[in-house]
Formats: C-alpha cells, sequence, structure tokens
C-alpha cells in the first residue's frame, strides 16, 4: 500500500515538474492522473508535509525568482509565465514569501529557492525509532546530510549553501551536529550549540514527520547534553505565509514565543523550551 501511494505521488510530482509554467492545480493532477482528487490530496498532504496548492506556488515562485536574477525578461512577463494575470498580484505574492519585491531581489542579485523538486524515497523502513539510535555526524554524512537540506528548503529561508556548508563542517568537527538515518536515509539532522541551549538548524525528512522525530532528537538534547537548562531555537514569525508548519510544530512540543528577530535580512522570532 505505501509502494502504491508512493508511485502516485511521485506521478504527481513528475506532472507538477513538467507543466510548471502552465495552471496547475489538485484538480487539473487528479485528473491527469486519473485518481480522486480527495484522495489524491490526502496522501500528497501526509508524504509532502502539505498540500499540493503549497507546493506548486512555492515551486513556481522558485523559478520566477531564477528568472528575477539569471534573467533579463520583464517582470510583467515573469508574472504572467509564472501564471498570475498581473504584475501587481505577482509582486503581492513574491513579497509575501520572498519578504522584498521582484524588483529589489533583482537587484540584490541573491538567488535562492523557496522549494526544490521533491521526490519521495521507496521501500522506506521504519528502524525503532528511538533517540539512542541518533548519533553524532561525522564528515562522511555530509552528501546524505545536505540532501535532506534540499528536501526540507522549506524551513530554510535565505540559505546559502556555501556558507552552510563551511558552518556545518565546523559542527561536525565540534561534535555539534547528530544525525538519524534509516536503511541508509537520512531522516533527521540538527545542530546545536551546548553553551547557549540553541538549536541552530533542524530538519525532518517529510516521509517521516508524522513519526515525532523532532521529539526523539530534543530528547536526546535535554538528556544527555543540556539536562535541566532551556533550549532555544528560532522559526517563522506568526503569519508569515512562507512557513509550512514549523510554528506549529514547535508549539506543540512545548516551546514558548520569545522575541522577534532578523536573521541574515529575514524576519524570525525565538522560541523557548524549558527545562
Amino acid at each position: 500500500m505505501q509502494e502504491q501511494t508512493i508511485q502516485i505521488v511521485s506521478q504527481a510530482i513528475y506532472y507538477i515538474e513538467e507543466h510548471l509554467y502552465k495552471k496547475i492545480n489538485l484538480d487539473i493532477v487528479a485528473l491527469a492522473l486519473h485518481y480522486s482528487k480527495y484522495h489524491l490530496h490526502h496522501i500528497f498532504t501526509k508524504t509532502i508535509g502539505f498540500t499540493i496548492h503549497t507546493y506548486v506556488k512555492r515551486r513556481k515562485l522558485t523559478e520566477a525568482a531564477k528568472l528575477l536574477v539569471f534573467s533579463k525578461k520583464p517582470i510583467i512577463e515573469i508574472a504572467l509565465i509564472s501564471g498570475y494575470e498581473s504584475q501587481q498580484a505577482f509582486t503581492d505574492i513574491f513579497k509575501a514569501m520572498y519578504k522584498t519585491s521582484p524588483a529589489q531581489f533583482r537587484k540584490a542579485k541573491n538567488f535562492y529557492p523557496l522549494q526544490l523538486a521533491i521526490y519521495p524515497k521507496e521501500n522506506l523502513i521504519k528502524i525503532d525509532l528511538a533517540k539512542n539510535k541518533i548519533r553524532f555526524a561525522t564528515f562522511s554524512d555530509i552528501d546524505d546530510w545536505m540532501e535532506l537540506v534540499n528536501l526540507t528548503i522549506d524551513g530554510y529561508p535565505c540559505l546559502n549553501k556555501n556558507e552552510y556548508i563551511a558552518t556545518l563542517h565546523q559542527y561536525i568537527a565540534d561534535k555539534k551536529a547528530f544525525i538519524l538515518q534509516d536503511n541508509n536515509i537520512t531522516i533527521g539532522i540538527m545542530g546545536f550549540s551546548p553553551n547557549i541551549g540553541s538549536i541552530d538548524f533542524l530538519s525532518i525528512h517529510p516521509q517521516y514527520r508524522h513519526f515525532n522525530i523532532t521529539k526523539l532528537f530534543l530528547d536526546k538534547l535535554r538528556n544527555e547534553l543540556l539536562y535541566g537548562k532551556k533550549i532555544t531555537l528560532t522559526t517563522y514569525r506568526a503569519g508569515d505565509k512562507a512557513d509550512t508548519g514549523y510554528r506549529k510544530e514547535y508549539c506543540r512540543l512545548g516551546f514558548i514565543e520569545s522575541e522577534l528577530l532578523v536573521e541574515y535580512g529575514y524576519p524570525t522570532q525565538r522560541f523557548v523550551l524549558f527545562p
């Protein structure tokens, strides 16, 4: 049953990617696949972590951002290519997601993706999901680690991959990076700073998010390295349309809202988990 689900979701994503510059929505994808749109909505959301509507919007805007930086096409043409009826409509949603106007984004020439294509893994094997399976990452894990970062790029606004990888090398050397794998698939990663009790980056494979993996990492951190200390992290601010559910998940796990911040030019908010 799981294999059939993965095949259907994969077909949906292949169809979306092939028709990214055309009108595309749940009804169109379901019709093309000859599949119930209600069931497709359910299995796509459970497998990928968010809806087809959200996936399509984020992919279209990512490609639009790429055109803004790497082409000379007029903004109105990019807006129409991306499926928006006017430049103003495109500008409004672009600013909501990228926190800057298309013109300012083009001038800055600093492209980063909102969403990369996600192709779900087949034949997943559920290991004994316990915190003792989480280990310190090694330099040989970096390629697998970055593959997961690409899958969860929605959680990394303004990501600069070169800077990230350089930081990751240091975290691994300092024993500040955790990794969890299942049948050679990296399903969870965490970078942390034990001296200040902060989680600096955290990603969970979309197909494993419903297994409560984030809590496993928190338990590992609290019980073995930060016992009796508060834990902090930063995430999207309330109402940020680019958030695909991170705030909700951290609130569910007991984090409390703290001060508002701006990181790498992006508005965020600190969350605190008390012991």
